[in-house]
């Protein structure tokens, strides 16, 4: 038995597709079944039911995948182990962003990172709050940039910054006439548009809306931030949307009206993430604190 076969079957498990999974791991796929069937020699036991056009994993099979799966997990641990002793500044760091900050932010970030730490490679995977936090559990993922509130004991958390939402209106719209700063009350009485279930921003939207007596609009979620945007450029209804999504490099609008909301404003804090027991728990906050800094240029602007 060795990591390679073990990553294979792993592989397999993701994919559900000999051909996926020979893609993934870098080999063909004649390859990676002949030393899946090895393994199954080995072990004594079939880990993979092979029907035409479909597979699927055996009970053992799934039970090998998950023990593998930690297994290679603490192996990627030991080589970044290795690699922080060499220089504690070099390796692979994956960061875990979620998709209503992750294209906001990154493009502030990543090049001073770099400056900052030249030898770092920096890995970015842009997932689903929940997927994340998934991820930083079982050692895929090293580090994440998230909203609070996050109850994880095994995780550090890292305060960031804290971000305001602003109301997005049409041009049209009556709250578009004014310049001034707007009390959250406004909201009452609005319908507006949300998010799909599953992101961590739909649930911050939704919980203002609730506060100030406004309801989602019936009938439709976006996917993304950006189809929001389109939404309430074509008239259909308002939307709050994060400070960073509404900062260059994001062009604006002439169909769309922001309006800043009056103190106290609806935000969102933002913070970063770690396992305590994490080889880079050293590195970690000194990459935190890069980011705070480069995002404390960027919030809080508009106000």
């Amino acid at each position: 038995m060795n990591l390679r076969d073990l990553g294979y079957l792993v592989a397999v498990a993701e994919h559900r597709h000999f051909g996926k999974a020979a893609a993934a791991s870098f080999v063909s796929q004649p390859t990676l079944s002949t030393q899946l069937k090895k393994l199954e020699a080995e072990l004594g036991v079939e880990l993979v039911e092979r029907n035409p056009g479909h597979i699927t994993l055996t009970r053992a099979g799934e039970l090998v995948a998950e023990r593998a799966r930690s297994i290679l997990a603490e192996a990627d641990q030991i080589r970044h182990i290795a690699a922080q002793a060499r220089d504690p500044e070099s390796g692979s760091i994956r960061l875990g962003l979620f998709p209503t900050l992750a294209p906001y932010l990154l493009p502030h970030v990543v090049g001073p990172l770099h400056a900052r730490f030249p030898h770092l490679e920096l890995l970015l995977v842009e997932e689903k709050t929940e997927v994340v936090v998934e991820r930083l559990r079982d050692g895929q993922l090293d580090a994440g940039v998230l909203a609070l509130p996050i109850h994880e004991p095994l995780l550090h958390e890292e305060l960031l910054f804290s971000e305001d939402f602003v109301l997005a209106v049409p041009a049209e719209h009556p709250l578009a006439s004014d310049t001034g700063a707007i009390e959250s009350s406004v909201l009452a009485g609005e319908h507006v548009l949300l998010l799909e279930e599953g992101h961590c921003l739909r649930d911050q939207a939704l919980a203002v809306c609730q506060l100030n007596g406004a309801s989602e609009r019936s009938g439709f979620r976006a996917t993304s931030l950006e189809t929001l945007r389109q939404m309430v450029a074509a008239g259909v209804g308002v939307t709050l949307l994060p400070e960073l999504a509404v900062q260059p490099p994001v062009p604006a609008s002439p169909s769309v009206v922001l309006r800043d909301f009056s103190d106290p404003p609806p935000r969102r804090d933002i913070a970063m993430f770690w396992r305590r027991t994490s080889v880079y728990r050293d590195l970690l906050p000194a990459v935190a604190e890069v980011i705070r800094v480069e995002a404390a240029a960027l919030v809080g602007g508009r106000r």
